[in-house]
């Protein structure tokens, strides 16, 4: 028999291409069932849930140890339509695949549409130093506002409809991008809200700061915080999906079409 052949009709190239193969097959095998770790078990839009997931399919769930000290799973346990697992005030118009939802509970804080937000982990974000990242200029000292700019604290903050809302009284910023992410704005009854900075615009001329996305008596309304000095994963994704969602549904007049 010739060099390398194990027999006169295998050698060891062939082998080596044969174990190749299989290496190759076992590998795509195992890409795709990690990649249905999230989203997976498909969710058919008129019945829910698939009834029977294939389990070969599916991986074992896995434990994440998080930078914040809690653990997560995935994949999750998804039992049950979504809507109705957690409670979304929503409705199908239509029962076919593809047709929209309508709210059935005119909050801004419903979580559907512009105003849907994600149930993070209700811990606080922290930098390299174990410190809470967004804080209000009161707890970060090391940070000021630069003196060739205007200085939001003490301006009037107004509503899309032009009515006073509140002053705002700091700035939270964030210390691992060096940039302010909130306006803590002081509303007329004494309390406190928290104001994303990306939606609202500060006049240096006019001293004024205005938001496009809420009524003036909808800043009432915006979720607050348990800790006055920090702000927690899901209490930005709640205060951030009320902004959205007011752009969409602060006044019955912005929810018609434009023609």
């Amino acid at each position: 028999m010739p060099t390398g052949a194990l027999t006169g009709y295998v050698d060891v190239a062939q082998v080596v291409l044969y174990a190749f193969f299989l290496f190759f097959a076992g590998l795509v095998f195992y890409l795709r069932r990690e990649d249905r770790r999230e989203g997976y078990p498909l969710e058919d839009e008129a019945v829910g849930l698939r009834h029977s997931p294939n389990p070969f399919l599916i991986p074992t769930a896995k434990s994440f140890h998080l930078a914040g000290g809690e653990t997560t799973f995935a994949p999750q346990a998804m039992q049950g339509r979504r809507d109705i697992e957690t409670g979304i005030p929503a409705r199908k118009v239509e029962p076919w695949p593809g047709a929209p939802y309508e709210r059935t509970d005119g909050s801004l804080a419903a979580g559907v549409g512009p105003g849907s937000y994600v149930n993070r982990h209700d811990v606080t974000d922290k930098t390299w130093e174990g410190v809470d990242r967004l804080v209000p200029l009161r707890v970060a000292t090391n940070f000021v506002v630069h003196e060739a700019g205007p200085n939001p604290i003490g301006m009037t903050v107004f509503g899309t409809d032009n009515a006073v809302a509140g002053v705002v009284a700091d700035l939270w910023v964030d210390r691992g991008e060096s940039l302010v992410r909130y306006y803590e704005v002081e509303l007329t009854d004494g309390s406190r809200r928290l104001m994303p900075s990306v939606f609202c615009r500060a006049g240096g001329f006019t001293r004024t700061v205005k938001s496009e996305a809420l009524l003036a008596s909808q800043f009432a309304d915006i979720p607050t915080t348990k800790n006055p000095e920090s702000v927690t994963f899901l209490e930005e994704e709640r205060i951030m999906s009320y902004f959205g969602a007011g752009t969409l549904y602060a006044t019955p007049k912005r929810a018609e079409p434009l023609l």
